[in-house]
């Protein structure tokens, strides 16, 4: 059953896979590695342009890591999952300056980098170097429930465990790239996660969930995602033409991205001209100041949280020393900063 599957998925691979993308067939290992951290948790078709203009702005892996880091920030604006930039940028970094700009060319050299997991590591060793590790990723772990029947959940230590070595014993050793490449594509073109191709299906004479009646039932996850509400309240402070920002620098959400004078609450603010004027008070001091904008209300949904954000703004007639740690820029310089979605999404409507 297993050597069938693989023969079968070959077969298809060679005569019906037509999803092409530039990092397909790359032998290259700083463009698979560049492709595969922007596509961790991001759909292809989002990931595409910024991988485009990734490599149209940083050409080789020397490029990336000379570059200002608010410019990779800002390439990387909307994309999400932030943390991802970081590591990105010190993997640049070491790998131009500790090995001039050689990629490591083992599995478990690729793993110790920063932000590679076992998955992203198996994609740049089959893709770059033709070495035998299978990738386990959403679209594999879909095809395999369904295919071999298996209700152990994904998101468990066993579950892992089970498909792992199920994924290692179907690789095609004799081009793990090749194999790698047609089993995620078989995954999001064929065995998708609503409305399958069932009927289309090379696999779908052996395959138990389609004997069975299983498909929509199949793969299974067992963590529910504790969903959390936070509310971001932010104060634009407008002086001489200019407002006020500065970078995130906490271990929080959106880490090294800039952003207004923020206030967050447990629940919304309320909305009158007092109320506002004290919490402003509380960030910029107590001064003669004046409300010009309250926004409506904006929404920015994360994997385990949901964002709700408002902006007001305030026009301040005399300097304020509790805004020393910030910079003062215009509203044309705003362009040049990294922002999260949220703000972005205000400042388009502005």
């Amino acid at each position: 059953m297993k050597t069938e599957f693989t023969r079968k998925l070959l077969k298809w691979n060679a005569k019906a896979n037509n999803r092409s993308f530039p990092w397909k067939k790359e032998k290259d290992p700083y463009k698979i590695w560049l492709s595969e951290i922007i596509l961790q948790q991001t759909k292809v078709e989002q990931g595409l342009d910024y991988y485009n203009k990734y490599i149209k702005a940083f050409p080789t892996i020397h490029h990336l890591a000379k570059a200002s880091e608010q410019k990779i920030f800002k390439l990387w604006e909307g994309l999400g999952y932030y943390r991802r930039c970081k590591n990105l940028i010190s993997t640049a970094k070491l790998i131009s300056k500790d090995f001039d700009g050689n990629f490591p060319d083992t599995y478990e050299n690729i793993k110790s980098l920063k932000g590679v997991g076992p998955y992203t590591a198996s994609a740049i060793a089959s893709f770059a170097y033709n070495l035998p590790h299978a990738v386990v990723d959403g679209n594999v772990l879909r095809v395999l429930s369904r295919y071999f029947g298996i209700s152990a959940p994904i998101d468990t230590t066993e579950g892992k465990k089970i498909y792992n070595q199920l994924a290692e014993a179907l690789l095609y050793i004799k081009d793990p790239g090749l194999y790698n490449q047609a089993i995620m594509d078989f995954g999001a073109v064929i065995c998708k996660p609503k409305a399958p191709l069932c009927n289309e299906c090379v696999q779908k004479t052996e395959c138990e969930a389609f004997r069975n009646n299983w498909v929509d039932q199949l793969p299974v996850k067992k963590k529910a995602v504790k969903q959390n509400t936070r509310w971001f309240n932010y104060f634009i402070i407008e002086y001489k033409s200019k407002v006020y920002i500065r970078k995130r620098t906490s271990k929080d959400i959106w880490s090294d991205l800039f952003e207004f004078a923020l206030k967050e609450t447990d629940r919304p603010l309320e909305l009158d001209p007092a109320s506002l004027t004290k919490y402003a008070e509380e960030l910029v001091g107590t001064c003669r100041l004046t409300i010009s904008d309250i926004s409506r209300e904006y929404r920015q949904k994360l994997t385990h949280q949901t964002i709700l954000g408002r902006f007001v703004t305030f026009n301040i007639h005399e300097h304020s020393l509790l805004l020393n740690d910030y910079n003062a820029v215009s509203m044309k310089e705003l362009k040049k900063f990294p922002f999260p979605s949220l703000i972005n999404t205000f400042l388009n409507e502005v």
